[in-house]
């Protein structure tokens, strides 16, 4: 099963991708001393991978180094279109179901940034049905970069640039937050990815 209408390219490949953009990285603590796990929405190339992939890859390269103890997710929706890096609905519920119990267990919180008026409606009227074990009430919700770090230790963890850009057109257009006004897309300098992987297209990190 693909995460998306998939373009083609071996299970090689799409492990070198995932580590090539660093869309998964276990990266700074929370105020509380939590592992962070950081996910970059806009960097997932949902149209290139399989869902056999990418669980194999978490199960072998991610949920091991969170060991057992509780850990939290910082998601980065900042610039993510569905046309391009948005997985589907039945994708995240089968990525969700696939992630071990006790990781699940050891998860604490998901602090989602910037999270727009369609995500929040969506997780309103059906997160609590998609997603089992609670997970719904461990989402906060984070408007803006400078309200992460009451959450999150600054010193410790990487924010992209584009995600500090959205902030700033966020001051400047507010209107954006309520879906009243749209996000123009502008084009940012992704993560390089090399030969092995040039069938990517860079438009899905732009």
């Amino acid at each position: 099963m693909s995460v998306g209408p998939t373009k083609e390219i071996s299970e090689i490949e799409q492990e070198q991708l995932i580590e090539k953009l660093e869309i998964f990285k276990i990266h700074g603590r929370d105020k509380r001393g939590r592992k962070i796990l950081r996910i970059i929405g806009k960097f997932f190339p949902a149209r290139f991978l399989s869902l056999d992939v990418l669980n194999k890859y978490l199960e072998e390269k991610i949920f091991p180094r969170l060991g057992r103890k509780p850990f939290a997710v910082l998601y980065v929706h900042t610039g993510v279109q569905r046309s391009e890096n948005f997985p589907g609905i039945s994708a995240l519920r089968a990525i969700y179901d696939a992630i071990p119990v006790n990781v699940r267990d050891n998860l604490q919180e998901v602090y989602f940034l910037h999270p727009g008026l369609q995500s929040r409606l969506f997780l309103a009227t059906c997160g609590r049905f998609l997603f089992s074990g609670g997970l719904y009430g461990k989402l906060r919700y984070i408007s803006r970069v400078d309200y992460l770090w009451e959450h999150v230790r600054r010193n410790e963890i990487e924010i992209p640039e584009f995600v500090y850009d959205h902030d700033d057109d966020l001051e400047y257009r507010p209107m954006m937050d309520y879906g009243q006004e749209s996000d123009h897309a502008r084009v940012y300098a992704g993560a390089a990815v090399d030969s092995s992987v040039s069938s990517f297209s860079m438009r899905c990190i732009s």
